[in-house]
């Protein structure tokens, strides 16, 4: 999917659509503490866009407010970023310096992400906001045959959660674990339950932690020359892919 087929799948109701460019300072004001972010910006960053501005009176969907987080408004965004970008960390700096739960349209060399991350108030800093964990990133550059049409319809706004804007915006991130699990499984499908959902992401997040074990062994192993060492890493491969596909049965 390009960025205009994405965009055209959230299907944002027109009042909410802000389409506005935002000058680069912004994110160096309020998202770069250190002068290598400053610098990560600057080179990194071709433009930003805000399209759309998710509140309750344009949406009629009520805010979510605790002793924990404030989820008020959803914020749109879509980045263009250059061949030179350090992807993962400029993804994190711009939800840091974001104070709106963010969905986060990425172009980046050819590819396309969507990134999203919960948040929460700053328990050491009064008024601030802080993310919560690593942010939920995915490309949808690469869909599987036939599984483009599913996955358009499960982006659609008005398919997400509708009991507040934090039940709304883990719609959208149970949507890109859909799209994950499916390049393991073969078939998208969101699933009907948060004990379900829950219980998928902690699979994809053993997954990819699999996965880094084994490349790590892969590359021990073309470099071992003792006998007894590749026996060994055998053994932990072995026991890892046994590992892999026990977990995969939970996507």
């Amino acid at each position: 999917m390009n960025s205009d087929e994405l965009v055209a799948a959230l299907q944002l109701p027109a009042i909410a659509r802000v389409d506005q460019r935002i000058p680069k300072k912004l994110l160096l004001e309020n998202g770069a503490a250190s002068a290598a972010d400053r610098r990560l910006i600057n080179e990194g960053i071709e433009e930003i866009h805000w399209l759309a501005a998710l509140k309750p009176a344009a949406i009629g969907v009520p805010e979510l407010r605790d002793t924990v987080r404030d989820y008020m408004e959803i914020a749109v965004l879509k980045v263009g970023l250059r061949d030179s970008a350090k992807v993962d960390r400029l993804i994190e700096l711009i939800h840091r310096a974001v104070p709106y739960p963010l969905l986060l349209l990425v172009e980046s060399t050819g590819q396309m992400l969507l990134s999203l991350a919960h948040k929460r108030r700053s328990l050491n800093e009064a008024g601030a906001v802080v993310t919560e964990g690593t942010p939920v990133t995915v490309s949808v550059n690469e869909l599987l045959p036939g599984t483009q049409p599913d996955f358009a319809q499960a982006l659609a706004l008005a398919h997400q959660p509708k009991a507040n804007l934090w039940s709304l915006y883990q719609g959208w991130i149970d949507v890109l674990a859909a799209l994950e699990a499916s390049r393991v499984t073969g078939v998208f499908a969101v699933l009907d339950s948060d004990e379900r959902n829950a219980r998928r992401r902690e699979a994809l997040q053993q997954l990819r932690t699999i996965d880094e074990q084994i490349k790590a062994l892969c590359a021990a192993a073309d470099k071992a020359s003792q006998t007894a060492r590749l026996v060994e890493i055998n053994l932990q491969l072995v026991k890892l892919r046994s590992d892999r596909t026990l977990e995969a049965a939970h996507l």
